[in-house]
């Protein structure tokens, strides 16, 4: 792509027949247009390891493919034979397939920690799911989420919680509290305060900074304590912390966890797990009420399945987790010395686990900046850098780190132009870029 004209006229084009047809122009808002600076949102047309091109024919070193999904790279050979080989054999029947017992004990195998599972087709299903088996085990009816995780669920008892409630009950959002992340003392001040209300905790055990000593483990004495289940939602977590996820990681167990992203590779496919006493109220095997846990009819299509056991095998046999922490502390250091070299190493801010990795973009004062962003982002697609974040896959090479570490460089470049003028205006190219979530369009 060439650095001083990166226009795209056939993504803008297929964006303009997108938010024709689809509303907000992509099927996940992380993916809009409205993410990337002004006529440069490219449109994928393939993909194929840890790169991708759009339909303009550019190629980009991709950064957070598939929202943290793709963690293998695309088309990875091992998944998509497993995938290919289920695709004649039929893929959905009136009965469960041996599939479904097999995809089973390579999870179980996988999360020791956990007794049973239930597969579905995305994390908001079984986020929920597992706030329903919570409510329906304590007969309560409060739901306490981490306050300082972005996202739980597209259901209306979070998405009441964000910027974007629009259509959810108040009723409904009231039944919802917060509690901040590793901090014991205010969660248990929030469970006295909702004495025997409160279902659930949900948190993802790990964000972009280590839980603090002990965080985890006082955490489930609390749930205990005052009669709750402990979640951990393991979407992010779950194979990019350790294959067992971060309860395998940190050695400590929740009642109820959800996996999903880097589970299929890209194939739509996610899993609650926990304790047998919890789990089977979803069953058919207990004399009490019964739980409508969780019932899709492509939850168990045998291909995702399939792509799910494939890399499972993949990840415990090939060191897929320590590959993921080796090329994320490659760039991490990579990036932090270019923005430190340009000058901007306070406001270009590298942070999360090697296998996680975000950016911060601050401006003159140091506070986050949607500005500084869009630039940001337009000097990194004019250098052929994908990257919303900078989450990596396993298909990437030495070289594509060291490549984007380059490109890292050149933007802070230009960043450290608009710092000296407290402008970014002049490089950003048009409108900002915008959160995800807010109240307007």
């Amino acid at each position: 792509m060439n650095a001083e004209e990166p226009g795209l006229p056939r993504s803008r084009q297929a964006n303009e027949r997108l938010h024709a047809l689809v509303p907000g122009g992509a099927h996940t808002y992380a993916k809009g247009d409205d993410q990337y600076p002004e006529n440069l949102a490219p449109v994928i047309s393939h993909g194929s390891g840890a790169h991708v091109w759009d339909v303009d024919g550019n190629r980009y070193i991709e950064y957070g493919s598939g929202l943290r999904s793709v963690s293998l790279g695309h088309a990875h050979p091992r998944v998509t034979e497993a995938v290919r080989r289920q695709l004649d054999r039929g893929s959905n029947f009136v009965r469960p397939s041996v599939v479904e017992v097999e995809a089973a004990e390579r999870f179980l195998a996988t999360v020791p920690t956990a007794e049973m599972v239930k597969f579905a087709k995305n994390g908001s299903d079984a986020t929920t799911a597992a706030v329903r088996l919570a409510r329906a085990a304590t007969g309560r009816s409060r739901v306490a989420v981490c306050a300082d995780h972005p996202f739980f669920s597209v259901d209306d008892w979070f998405i009441g919680t964000t910027p974007m409630s629009a259509g959810v009950p108040a009723e409904t959002d009231e039944l919802t509290v917060a509690f901040p992340y590793g901090d014991l003392a205010a969660t248990e001040e929030l469970l006295v305060r909702y004495r025997d209300e409160v279902a659930c905790l949900i948190l993802e055990p790990a964000t972009h900074t280590e839980p603090p000593p002990g965080y985890l483990a006082g955490l489930r004495a609390l749930a205990d304590r005052h009669g709750c289940v402990l979640v951990f939602d393991e979407m992010i977590t779950g194979f990019r912390w350790s294959e067992a996820g971060a309860q395998g990681l940190y050695g400590v167990v929740p009642d109820l966890s959800t996996f999903g992203k880097a589970l299929g590779n890209g194939f739509a496919v996610s899993a609650l797990a926990g304790r047998r006493e919890l789990m089977e109220r979803g069953g058919l095997r207990h004399p009490g009420e019964r739980v409508f846990l969780l019932s899709t009819t492509h939850g168990a299509e045998t291909h995702a399945l399939a792509a799910a056991m494939a890399v499972q095998a993949t990840y415990v046999e090939e060191g897929v987790t320590a590959r993921l922490h080796a090329l994320g502390e490659r760039l991490a250091a990579g990036v932090r010395e270019a923005a430190a070299g340009m000058g901007v190493g306070d406001h270009v801010v590298v942070r999360g686990r090697a296998s996680n990795l975000v950016f911060a973009t601050l401006d003159e004062n140091r506070r986050p900046s949607q500005e500084y962003r869009t630039l940001f982002l337009r000097r990194l697609l004019a250098g052929g850098v994908l990257a919303p974040s900078f989450v990596v896959s396993g298909a990437l090479s030495e070289a594509d780190v060291d490549r984007t570490v380059d490109v890292v460089a050149q933007a802070c470049a230009v960043y450290r132009k608009a710092l000296d003028a407290a402008d970014p205006t002049p490089w950003m190219g048009g409108r900002a870029v915008k959160p995800v979530f807010r109240r307007l369009a």
